[in-house]
């Protein structure tokens, strides 16, 4: 049997896919579970508001692609990024940048492969599982993310270990991975449908390699959270209102927009009913019908 001298321990590193330092099992269960909060953050916010306007099996299957391509990405990022670049200190942020630039391109690749195909684009379903196919790729790098972040000997982090600033920190990039995944495949999905699937998979590559690089660095500075959450929240809108339901059919994109504007006037009339009055009347919201 062979005998591992001290020597040879040293030589040796952890594999990339944990922490420097070993974390208890219960918070590496709790940084897996809140990356999946960021899915169920994102599939509440968009996809089950149009639940009967898409192929919501399809979409869920894709989101088992993106759990399952996303960890191998994810590891890729940690193992040549954070530990390489940013722990060992042997690349510089401008070879770093390009590394990101990489991953980010083969992740392009795969979302335009996925939603390119001839059954997929058919269906008009590209925007719809491109949404939830980012979702699950982020959820995997927020998961690896996290567990870093809980490590307490991060080298050079003031915000690592398992407490309430780094729980805070962990939902920010839960939303943010799983967001910002799901805007740019969901981006490529648009291109895929419009004929420009060459030029959003440049800019989506561009996206990614930023939105890489920017989460890895948010262990040791969160204010970056800040310049994600803004552009989020800037093209939230824009991905509810024209990118998703361009992967709708004609029929169902009408009956969409009818149901938009019945919600919305139930609501208004349920924000200022009298009490003993009717919420709604009938008669105009048939109205709104007839005007498509």
């Amino acid at each position: 049997m062979k005998v591992i001298g001290d020597g040879e321990l040293k030589g040796r590193t952890l594999s990339p896919i944990v922490a420097v330092t070993q974390i208890p099992l219960l918070q590496m269960q709790i940084a897996f579970a809140i990356g999946l909060l960021g899915v169920y953050i994102g599939w509440r916010g968009i996809i089950a508001k149009m639940t009967g306007f898409y192929d919501m099996a399809g979409a869920f299957k894709y989101l088992l692609f993106g759990i399952v391509s996303g960890m191998i990405f994810a590891v890729a990022s940690d193992e040549m990024i954070l530990q390489f670049a940013v722990i060992e200190s042997k690349l510089n942020i401008i070879y770093a940048f390009i590394v990101s630039l990489i991953i980010g391109a083969s992740e392009s690749a795969l979302v335009m492969f996925l939603l390119g195909r001839p059954k997929i684009v058919s269906l008009r379903a590209s925007t719809p599982y491109g949404w939830t196919l980012g979702l699950g790729m982020g959820a995997m790098i927020t998961s690896v993310l996290i567990v870093r972040l809980f490590d307490p000997v991060l080298p050079g982090s003031e915000f690592s270990g398992f407490d309430a600033i780094s729980i805070v920190i962990a939902l920010s990039i839960a939303v943010i991975a799983c967001l910002g995944n799901a805007l740019i495949s969901t981006y490529q999905g648009v291109g895929i449908l419009t004929s420009t699937r060459f030029k959003t998979f440049y800019v989506s590559t561009l996206c990614r390699g930023v939105l890489i690089l920017g989460l890895i660095f948010v262990l040791w500075q969160p204010l970056i959270i800040i310049f994600f959450s803004t552009v989020i929240f800037y093209y939230w809108p824009t991905a509810q209102t024209k990118w998703l339901p361009l992967g709708m059919t004609p029929a169902a994109s009408q009956a969409f927009r009818r149901t938009m504007r019945q919600d919305e006037k139930i609501r208004i009339a349920a924000n200022n009913r009298v009490r003993g009055e009717r919420v709604e009347n009938t008669q105009e919201l048939l109205d709104i019908d007839s005007e498509e």
